[in-house]
This record gives structure tokens, sequence and C-alpha cells, in this order.
């Protein structure tokens, strides 16, 4: 998987962590090795114009995702076609506040961010009460055992 990487924002962010957490939640979705990837840190101002051009929402969001190729988690016995799988655009001063209101770190919540924008990259949604909890369930997942790789 190729991923790139911008950060555009005034706010220090370990992109290195955030590469080792994109692979492993390529992994654990199964995605084809070639898969490609973008990542982009923007502050609020430019957030806020993504919120609204897409959304059509005022003010700053914490994460977007634009998917390509509409690509889909793979199976243990046969991974995702290669392609695009599109690109995350995270607000690192939004995701200051939120952690804090969390009683995490930022790069927790930067983490979680740039997780739940991969799995709607990959067609997960939120809309209605049993797509949020399967999507959140597996975030929730995702998180742990990336977390226990780190600690192991």
């Amino acid at each position: 998987m190729s991923v790139e990487i911008a950060n555009e924002s005034e706010i220090t962010v370990d992109t290195e962590r955030v590469l080792e957490l994109a692979y492993f939640v390529r992994g654990a979705l199964k995605l084809h090795e070639l898969v490609d990837l973008g990542i982009t840190f923007v502050d609020e101002g430019p957030m806020t114009d993504l919120h609204m051009k897409w959304m059509d929402e005022p003010g700053p969001t914490d994460v977007l995702s634009f998917p390509m190729d509409e690509l889909r988690p793979g199976t243990d016995r046969n991974a995702s076609p290669e392609g695009v799988l599109g690109d995350i655009v995270v607000c690192p001063q939004v995701a200051t506040t939120q952690a804090k209101s969390a009683g995490h770190e930022t790069i927790n919540e930067i983490l979680l961010l740039v997780t739940h924008g991969m799995l709607h990259l990959v067609g997960f949604d939120h809309a209605e009460p049993d797509e949020e909890k399967e999507m959140f369930d597996l975030q929730k997942s995702l998180l742990a055992d990336f977390y226990a790789l780190e600690t192991s």
C-alpha cells in the first residue's frame, strides 16, 4: 500500500504512528498491498471550507473521507482488488479539542479519526443505528488490536 501523508496544519503530528496504523488497518481489512491512500492534516480554515463544500455544514469537522475506487474489505482467502482507496482529511485542532473531552492524548484521537476515515473509505457508515454499532465496534476493535501490538 502506498500511503502519502501531508501535514499542512500548524500542529505537529506523529506521522510515523499514523503510517503504522494505516498499514495495520489495511492488513486487518484485507486490503490489497497495492492500495493507495492519502492522509492530509489541515487547519480549521481549510477544514471548514471542505466541510461546507462537501457536506454543506458550517464550521470545521474532525475528519472527512473521499473514497475513490469504492473498494471493500477483502476476506481471509482474497484481498480486495488493488486500486485507489481514497483520501482522508483530518483537522488536528478539532482532534485536540475532542481528545481533551475524551481524556486522552491528541495522537490517540488522530489515530481514531484515521481509522474512522479508513472505514468510511471501504463502505462503512453510521447513518443508521445498526450501521453505527457495526462501524464503531469494528473501529474500537481495530484500535485496541493496534495498541496491543504496539505494547507487545
